[in-house]
């Protein structure tokens, strides 16, 4: 736990600093900002989709996990919260929930948050969350000049997903291979392609509704030979 806790303590302190530098910043040089950032963080993220090695399990994947969370209105939770804790900061812009979600789903869904939490978990290795760690304090000051407080908040997000994926990599040892690994690491990078999306305003994704894919393909396995007979059928039709 300890990467994921100086991760969650770097967006603080990040944030925090950003925070202090808002006051200087007019709003035209915010939007120019926050559409640069929307820029960069569409190509980090479809870097990072176009490792994936399996494309169909990565359609299966968002398909099911998109099911799955409209099931469970993830999305809808993520923004509820964040409304509730604009109330009880006494703001009522709509930009604390805004920057609460946003730098929450970009802070979890990335390549080292699932790979630096499970490395933390099963060998004790937290270099990659240290790594994280540096990178999102950097960021936090950039999206909380712009956002607001509610980039702070999303330090607890940060520790609450990395710390359940971390002690959660014990009991999945088996089926979180080098293969598995990799595939979750691409569907994160498809999701921070979306958040990019919201960003620059082009289209609103639910990508919260989306994060149940990250995980699907550890129970690829499982499931692999269903996909392949899905595969043929396809393939049957072409």
């Amino acid at each position: 736990m300890l990467g994921t806790i100086i991760n969650s303590i770097a967006i603080i302190i990040g944030g925090t600093m950003g925070l202090l530098l808002r006051k200087g910043i007019s709003d035209r040089f915010k939007q120019t900002v926050m559409q640069g950032l929307g820029l960069a963080v569409f190509v980090i993220g479809l870097s990072g989709a176009l490792k994936t090695e399996n494309v169909l399990l990565m359609i299966f994947s968002i398909v099911l996990g998109g099911i799955i969370g409209e099931a469970l209105e993830i999305e809808e939770k993520l923004a509820s919260l964040g409304k509730w804790l604009e109330g009880r900061m006494g703001q009522g812009e709509g930009l604390v929930a805004k920057g609460f979600v946003t730098t929450s789903l970009i802070y979890c869904v990335g390549a080292m948050a699932i790979v630096g939490a499970l490395e933390s978990g099963l060998t004790g290795n937290h270099q990659t969350l240290y790594a994280k760690s540096l990178l999102d304090g950097v960021s936090s000051v950039i999206f909380a000049s712009t956002l607001g407080v509610g980039v702070l908040l999303s330090a607890f997000t940060v520790f609450v997903y990395q710390g359940l994926i971390a002690m959660a990599a014990g009991s999945l040892a088996m089926l979180l291979t080098e293969a598995v690994v990799l595939e979750m690491s691409a569907i994160g990078g498809l999701l921070i392609v979306g958040i990019s999306m919201n960003i620059l305003e082009i289209k609103k994704v639910p990508v919260g509704n989306l994060l149940p894919a990250v995980f699907l393909p550890a129970f690829y396995p499982v499931v692999e030979p269903l996909v392949q007979q899905v595969a043929r059928v396809l393939q049957a039709f072409m």
